[in-house]
C-alpha cells in the first residue's frame, strides 16, 4: 500500500491510501462513521487483484486533517474532498465509487450532480441511504411503520445535535460500545476519533433532512442491503433510490451494519461484478501510473 496526502479547496489534509493492481479500473472506497479507511482492508485485499483500490479517510478521521467546527463538514465541502482525490488519483478516467455509512450519504450529493457525472463509472452504496430521497420516501402514505422504526433508530442522529454532550459520549467510549452492541461493530478493529465525525451530523442532517431538493440519479448505483443492519432499515435502503435513480439494481446481503468488516469476501464478490459490469471500454487496461 502507498500513501499520500491531497489538499482541499479549503486547505484541509486528507490522507489516501492506495493498494492493489495498478493497471486495472479504479475503485475509489469512501468509509462511514466512526471509522477510517481501515474499515476497507479485507475488502481491498479481496479485490487487490482485479483493481486498483483507493481509499482515503474522511476529514476528521485517520490520518486526515481535524478541522473543528460544523461548517468544516458540510456536504459542500464532503464533495470537495472527493474531487480532490479524484484529481490526483484518476484525473482522465472516471472511478467506480464504493462506500458505507455516512461515507455513502456523502457521495450521493456527487452521483446526482449533472456536471460531475462523467466522472464516475459506478455507484456502489451499503448502508447509507441518500438523506433527500430517504426523506421523500419516509414522508410518503403507505411508509408509517417503517417510518416509525427508521425514526425510532436513527435517534442517535438528534442527539448528536446537540452541543459538547455527543463529544463526551464519544470520549467516554459510548459511542464505541453502541457501534459493538447495536451495529456489530467488531472490537477488535480501531475505530476513527469521534468525537470530530459528530459534525458531519451537525453539517448535514438536518440540511439534507428538510432543506436539500432531491436531484436525480444518473450514474449506475447498486445498493447493497445488509438484512440485518440496526442502523439503516432495509426497507429504506431498498426503497428511498426507487424513481430517482435512472440505472438502480437492488441486492440483499446476508449481515448487519457492519458487513463490510464481518464479510468482506461477500461484499467483495457483488462488487466485483457490478464493476465489472460497467468498465468503459477505454478504461478496461490502464497504464501504470509512474
Amino acid at each position: 500500500m502507498t500513501s499520500r496526502f491531497v489538499t482541499s479547496t479549503d486547505g484541509v489534509r486528507i490522507a489516501v491510501h492506495e493498494s492493489g493492481n495498478p493497471d486495472r479500473p479504479t475503485i475509489v472506497a469512501v468509509h462511514g462513521f466512526p471509522d477510517n479507511h481501515h474499515v476497507w482492508d479485507g475488502i481491498a485485499a479481496e479485490l487487490g487483484d482485479r483493481f486498483r483500490v483507493v481509499a482515503y479517510d474522511v476529514r476528521g478521521a485517520g490520518e486526515s486533517d481535524k478541522p473543528r467546527g460544523r461548517r468544516a463538514y458540510r456536504q459542500e465541502q464532503l464533495t470537495a474532498d472527493l474531487l480532490a482525490v479524484l484529481d490526483a488519483a484518476s484525473p482522465n478516467e472516471p472511478v467506480h465509487l464504493l462506500a458505507h455509512d455516512w461515507g455513502s450519504l456523502q457521495l450521493w450529493d456527487a452521483v446526482s450532480t449533472p456536471e460531475l457525472v462523467p466522472r464516475f463509472a459506478s455507484f456502489t452504496s451499503i448502508s447509507g441511504p441518500s438523506i433527500a430521497y430517504a426523506s421523500r420516501w419516509l414522508r410518503s402514505r403507505g411508509h408509517a411503520r417503517d417510518s416509525a422504526r427508521q425514526l425510532l433508530v436513527s435517534t442517535y442522529m438528534l442527539a448528536f445535535q446537540l452541543p459538547v454532550l455527543p463529544e463526551l459520549a464519544a470520549r467516554a467510549g459510548v459511542i464505541r460500545r453502541g457501534a459493538e452492541k447495536v451495529g456489530g461493530y467488531d472490537p477488535h478493529r480501531g475505530l476513527a476519533e469521534t468525537s470530530n465525525g459528530v459534525n458531519l451530523y451537525r453539517a448535514n442532517v438536518l440540511r439534507q433532512l428538510f432543506l436539500t431538493e432531491p436531484r436525480r440519479t444518473m450514474v449506475p448505483t447498486l445498493v447493497l442491503v445488509p438484512t440485518g443492519d440496526k442502523f439503516s432499515s432495509p426497507a429504506v435502503a431498498s426503497g428511498a433510490p426507487v424513481g430517482w435513480v435512472d440505472d438502480l439494481t437492488v441486492r440483499e446481503v446476508e449481515g448487519g451494519h457492519w458487513v463490510v468488516l464481518r464479510a468482506p469476501a461477500l461484499i467483495a464478490a457483488e462488487v466485483a461484478s457490478f464493476v465489472d459490469a460497467h468498465v468503459p471500454v477505454a478504461a478496461g487496461k490502464r497504464k501504470a501510473r509512474r
